[in-house]
């Protein structure tokens, strides 16, 4: 008996030569038939099986198609069959759920009437979800694979109501039963998916092992069970991910993952001190897990065409961060031993950097290595300031700042375009760490100071954004280049304004208490208000002298912008309010600079006036 492939093969080589016999018949009707090149005659091969009987109006002769065919507008006979669609695969799959739907009435019908017990109901669901994924491999055999997974998800989601039934309806069984029933059927559907190289099916079965113990909840505490289950899905996920490289079934055992330790945790309000040993070691274990990703997936399937695959980026970022916030609810007033888990992170982020760098090979692979390392940088860097919390607060925005030198300078090293992404969140988190929480605090010396320490580093990186920017940034991220100028001057400019706000500030609360404390009080708050305005000036016109040097107009016109803020300064505010030596300074400084810069665009050092000439010419 003949393999039905066969027959489908002949049935498609049918169809080739109808499609060949109407381009036939086409080029009749345009009259360039004897224009088509000849086809030359080919090998005889093995004769298939005997093929379904076509039309015959077909030709025997098949001509290759022409090279004018491709601007042709299709005629109606060459437009899908749409009355084929409808009767073999929507009447189909109406049908199904037809089915489904008197079947469902019935047994309601069924059961309201009291024709089957309780027993009776749960093994009709149970019959009924087995015989759906049973049936489902029929349609996967003929070809229809997904209209079987869709068969195979219904009839699993029939398993896991039918024993939810059971146990939380009917009382049948013990919850201890049918939490593992639930787990031998979720093994069943993920075994089916690696088999079939099925990733719907593998996703039904993830979603139906994570909705498991919310089906089979009793309210009691059970957290060792609880996490068991969560780590044996973990691990399920480790092992699929060393074949198969699915990047939303790892999502998604990832956030379910997060989604039960977080609800157990927080919204169960069952955590207690004396169960913190039982709760680090299951977090732990969640955090290994997804840490060793990375290393068992086949990394030149799972990459990307311009890189690696994201997941394998930001999984370990994730990770990485939900690990240590866990620990930090736990470990909230110990910053001792918190600083101890840090160190600990960041030499086991080393290790997995290096394991994955003696594994995997390449560019992309690089890219992944370099940034373990980055994390682990991170955990040591966050590790300075719980040691020393009550020292300096700015260790913390430090730690920010700096994560995202070493990103930037990863992304800069293997050219990836998402790790800058990456590096401009941490410096966006930095810099408003910076200016909002660290700014406020005065400083006990003037420059040699941690926030003028930490006001570099931030100028620093900027400064690097501007020099790599230019060389290696595309047309695209130029403006980004060009905020990262605007970012490294006012950065300064508040820097320096700061130092010069808490030097008199400082000044003044030395004189708090003594009788002439009015008087001089008010004299240190003019100085102050005059020390802005120098400040500005001098900034503003250095500011223009490197315009003028680097032949930049977006510098110069940064320049611009300051010195009309300065002149608005000094004519608004300092006239009236500074004293008289501090006004005539204010205004004669002011003066001297503009009329400088007026000398410099007035001789046009820079040929401006050239270049007009030049554009009205042309």
């Amino acid at each position: 008996m003949a393999n039905p492939q066969d027959y489908e093969l002949a049935e498609l080589k049918a169809q080739v030569a109808a499609l060949t016999g109407r381009i036939y018949r086409l080029e009749q009707k345009t009259g360039i038939a004897a224009s088509a090149p000849q086809p030359q005659a080919q090998p005889q091969s093995a004769a298939p099986p005997p093929p379904p009987p076509v039309s015959a109006a077909m030709p025997s002769v098949a001509v290759p198609p022409p090279a004018f065919l491709a601007s042709v507008p299709a005629s109606e006979e060459n437009r899908p069959n749409l009355e084929s669609r409808i009767g073999q695969i929507w009447f189909n799959r109406i049908g199904i759920v037809a089915v489904l739907v008197g079947v469902a009435y019935f047994l309601k019908y069924a059961f309201d009437n009291n024709w089957i017990g309780a027993g009776g109901r749960v093994a009709i669901g149970m019959l009924a979800g087995i015989g759906l994924i049973l049936w489902s491999e029929s349609f996967r055999r003929k070809g229809h694979a997904p209209f079987s997974y869709s068969l195979k998800a219904v009839g699993l989601g029939t398993l896991y109501l039918s024993l939810w039934a059971a146990f939380q309806t009917f009382h049948l069984i013990p919850s201890q039963v049918a939490f593992a029933a639930m787990v031998i059927v979720t093994a069943s559907a993920i075994v089916m998916a690696v088999s079939q190289d099925a990733q719907l099916l593998a996703t039904f079965a993830l979603i139906g092992g994570f909705v498991t113990p919310q089906l089979v909840r009793t309210g009691d505490d059970h957290e060792i069970a609880l996490f068991s289950y969560i780590c044996m899905l973990d691990l399920a996920m480790l092992v699929l991910s060393r074949f198969k490289p699915w990047k939303l079934q790892l999502w998604l055992t990832f956030v379910g993952t997060v989604f039960w330790y977080w609800g157990w945790y927080l919204i169960g309000g069952n955590y207690t001190d004396s169960a913190r040993p039982t709760t680090v070691l299951f977090a732990s274990l969640f955090a290994a897990i997804f840490a060793a990703i990375p290393l068992v997936t086949p990394f030149e399937r799972s990459r990307r065409v311009n890189g690696p695959s994201m997941t394998l980026t930001l999984v370990p970022l994730f990770n990485a961060a939900n690990f240590f916030l866990a620990l930090s609810a736990m470990y909230s007033s110990e910053t001792i031993t918190l600083t101890w888990y840090a160190l600990a992170l960041g030499a086991a982020y080393l290790g997995i950097s290096f394991a994955f760098k003696s594994k995997f090979s390449g560019k992309e692979a690089q890219v992944i290595y370099l940034l373990h390392i980055a994390i682990a940088i991170a955990f040591v860097t966050i590790a300075i300031p719980l040691k020393l919390q009550h020292h300096s607060g700015h260790w913390i925005t430090l730690g920010w700042l700096v994560e995202s030198g070493v990103l930037l300078w990863i992304a800069v090293k293997t050219e990836t375009s998402f790790m800058r992404y990456l590096a401009g969140v941490a410096l966006g988190l930095g810099i408003f760490r910076l200016l909002v929480f660290d700014s406020s605090r005065m400083q006990e010396t003037v420059i040699f100071n941690s926030r003028f320490v930490t006001y570099l580093v931030a100028i620093a990186i900027f400064g690097a954004i501007l020099y790599y920017g230019k060389l290696y940034g595309s047309e695209r991220e130029q403006p980004f280049v060009k905020l990262a100028s605007i970012g490294f001057n006012l950065l300064a400019l508040i820097a320096f304004t700061l130092e010069a706000s808490d030097y008199f500030t400082r000044q003044q609360y030395q004189l708090s208490g003594r009788d002439y404390y009015a008087a001089v009080y008010g004299q240190l708050q003019l100085a102050k208000n005059f020390s802005f305005s120098a400040i500005w000036l001098l900034y503003g016109a250095g500011l223009m002298a490197v315009g003028f040097w680097k032949q930049s107009a977006f510098l110069r016109w940064q320049a611009l912008v300051l010195m009309a803020l300065t002149i608005g300064k000094v004519f608004l505010y300092d006239m009236s309010e500074l004293d008289k030596g501090y006004r005539i300074l204010s205004f004669i400084g002011l003066g001297v600079v503009l009329l400088a810069i007026s000398f410099a665009y007035q001789r046009d050092w820079l040929k401006l006036s050239a270049g007009k000439a030049k554009q009205s010419t042309s």
